[in-house]
């Protein structure tokens, strides 16, 4: 008898689940997956670390991170913007402080890194580089993020951009 009344309540729960996912979009269904995953590693974590199996919390956590969206970026991504703000700072071309000035482009930036800094391969296409300048500067764009000021990223962006272009192609 308990068995059966186990499979009803399963069966139940299941006629349930599908017919919130037939009738939520997908961006609701992924959000909400996310935050699960989230949430239920974040559990699996602290019962690790409660127990005594550190080593076993870390990687959990670490596997979040691609998870964790702010703002519109996920971790990832923020970490690799760090690290192109990093490397522009010790090649000189970028200044944590350099708050809305709008300074001259330092066309000190070669081939290399102007490929770099946009993420294509050298011999992509106009339209390659096009579409990454384009959904980098998206994200990047000073109109977008009124809350921090990007005005210098975009700028060494944008000529990244011509650079690529003056050089490669024309």
């Amino acid at each position: 008898m308990n068995l059966f009344l186990i499979i009803g309540i399963c069966f139940v729960i299941l006629y349930l689940l599908l017919n919130w996912f037939s009738r939520a979009s997908g961006h609701k269904i992924a959000k909400s997956l996310r935050y699960i995953i989230i949430i239920a590693s974040i559990l699996l974590a602290v019962i690790f670390l409660l127990v005594g199996r550190y080593a076993f919390s870390i990687p959990i956590l670490v596997l979040l991170l691609p998870l964790l969206k702010l703002k519109g970026l996920t971790f990832l991504q923020m970490f690799q913007l760090f690290r192109l703000l990093n490397y522009l700072r010790q090649t000189g071309r970028f200044n944590f402080t350099s708050g809305a000035n709008y300074s001259k482009p330092s066309s000190s930036l070669t081939i290399e890194d102007s490929y770099n800094i946009l993420g294509v391969k050298r011999g992509s296409s106009k339209e390659e580089v096009l579409s990454k300048y384009k959904k980098i500067l998206q994200k990047l764009h000073p109109d977008a993020n009124q809350d921090t000021d990007t005005t210098k990223l975009a700028q060494i962006v944008s000529e990244a951009k011509e650079t690529i272009i003056k050089q490669d192609f024309s």
